[in-house]
């Protein structure tokens, strides 16, 4: 588990941050026009959130109880992901409908991440595992 927190995760992790941050650099109160949303999530947030997904998906686990609780922030990184590109095509359509099916799409992975952080923390408590980093990602809706 040590090994999952402070190496597998914490050498990907900056890759989530990168991409979430270039995400809330141009949404809420940081958004000025669609074509900057649309150029930032097809030039930075997209690209560097699937590099991230992929090396996520990539690491393998013995331990059923993390494997679980893994397949969690799978969960909630791919439905963060589909929300970004969902964004994308909402933007080249102008469809208010799928911006607000992308915010609903972003709430819940926001409530999937929460839910992976609060299980890594039990379960690093459970077993006496210091963890070097949260690993929370936050997103704004739009």
């Amino acid at each position: 588990m040590e090994s999952y927190l402070n190496d597998d995760l914490a050498n990907i992790i900056g890759l989530e941050t990168e991409a979430v941050s270039a995400y809330d650099s141009v949404t809420g109160v940081n958004y000025t026009s669609d074509q900057l949303l649309y150029d930032v999530l097809l030039m930075d947030v997209i690209p560097t959130y699937q590099e991230f997904m992929n090396k996520l998906e990539a690491i393998r686990l013995e331990s059923e109880e993390l494997r679980a609780i893994h397949e969690g922030y799978i969960e909630g990184v791919n439905t963060q992901y589909n929300a970004f590109t969902r964004i994308v095509t909402a933007l080249e359509y102008q469809d208010r409908a799928m911006i607000e099916e992308a915010n609903a799409m972003l709430d819940e992975a926001r409530k999937l991440l929460r839910d992976f952080n609060y299980n890594i923390e039990k379960l690093t408590k459970e077993h006496g595992v210091e963890m070097k980093k949260s690993f929370e990602s936050e997103t704004t809706g739009l």
